[in-house]
């Protein structure tokens, strides 16, 4: 009787069992099952965040500092000394080339040529005498060369008097803007004193320096871009020349720019930012830094394909401050991955959390 009790109901666990294991929801608790697998390999994905490339636009740039120059400056100073009669200029004023700027004294110079002048009148008369005598033969040719020689001589001493006469005078010698006066009217000057200044201001140069490696790169017409301080504005200029010789100390080469001034913003003097533009390579495959992972065979880094991590080996070429250009194994459209780089491996799936 207690054997017939024991074996029904081991029947009957039977069959509860079965109805138990053909219930989905019963599968899903039991370990080793396919829904346990899901399960886990969506826990198992490793979040990362991703870059999609894109072609662009590359510019090689070299970043220095340089100075700002007027196109044309000069110290104006007195060639003659002596004391100023007049001053025809005011501080800051513009002026035009050959426009009369400082008068010294040329009282003594005037009264030197006007006494030439007296003895060149009777040196002429005298030669046109002599003149009419050789002719009829009355005198020998020495005679007549000897007043004729008194004659040149007295009119060189009369054009020396006049170019010093003409260095009493002051004059600008091109167009700009006058600067600061130094003197007053009736000071005594000498070439040595300093009159004012004179600047030309519609253009300015720019002067920086490049290491010694980017020689070969440089070319007179290049473009570069400058900031100068106190102004937001971004200002453009053109290479005028290059220095034929490389600072043995710094092992820098000096550039010069000139860039137009229109509105006369940029002051001589200032201190410069220069971007300097090498080349532009289009279509360039641009990447963060963070994302190359170096090693023993040279450096990679992970795509996503599929949400799985995939291992690529890849070439470098130009860099800048936070990206580097990727020359090869690399496309346009890839889903590079830029973090969990510590952790993933090829084959790894991962979930994209971020993508920029």
């Amino acid at each position: 009787m207690k054997s017939r009790k024991r074996t029904t109901l081991i029947v009957a666990g039977a069959i509860v069992l079965v109805v138990l294991a053909a219930s989905p929801r019963f599968r899903e608790l039991l370990p080793g099952t396919g829904s346990d697998k899901a399960r886990t390999g969506r826990d198992a994905r490793l979040p990362v965040s991703a870059v999609i490339l894109r072609s662009e636009v590359l510019a090689n740039k070299v970043l220095a500092t340089g100075t700002v120059l007027a196109t044309e400056e000069v110290e104006l100073r007195s060639e003659a000394s002596g004391k100023i009669v007049k001053i025809h200029f005011s501080e800051g004023s513009r002026v035009k080339k050959g426009a009369l700027l400082v008068k010294i004294d040329d009282s003594e110079l005037r009264a030197q040529r006007a006494k030439l002048e007296s003895q060149r009148r009777v040196a002429q008369e005298k030669e046109r005498r002599r003149k009419q005598l050789f002719e009829k033969q009355g005198i020998s040719p020495e005679d007549y060369e000897s007043a004729v020689d008194e004659l040149n001589g007295i009119i060189a001493e009369i054009q020396l008097i006049e170019a010093r006469i003409e260095k009493t005078e002051l004059r600008a010698p091109f167009d700009g803007i006058i600067g600061l006066r130094y003197v007053s009217e009736g000071s005594y000057v000498s070439p040595a004193v300093r009159i004012s200044s004179l600047q030309n201001l519609q253009s300015v140069k720019l002067d920086f320096s490049v290491p010694e490696k980017y020689v070969s790169a440089v070319r007179k017409g290049q473009t570069v871009y400058f900031r100068v301080s106190g102004k937001e504005e971004r200002f453009e200029g053109t290479i005028l020349a290059v220095e034929p010789k490389i600072d043995p100390v710094t092992r820098n080469v000096l550039l010069r720019a000139i860039s137009s001034n229109k509105g006369e913003r940029i002051m001589p003097g200032a201190f410069a930012e220069v971007e300097l533009v090498l080349e532009q390579v289009e279509g360039a495959v641009m990447i963060p830094t963070q994302a190359l992972v170096p090693d023993l065979e040279g450096q990679k880094v992970y795509v996503s394909r599929g949400g799985v991590a995939k291992e690529v080996r890849v070439q470098v070429g130009l860099r800048t401050e936070n990206r580097v250009q990727v020359t090869q194994g690399l496309v346009p459209g890839d889903t590079l991955l830029t973090t969990g780089l510590l952790q993933v491996v090829e084959g790894t799936p991962v979930t994209l959390v971020e993508v920029l």
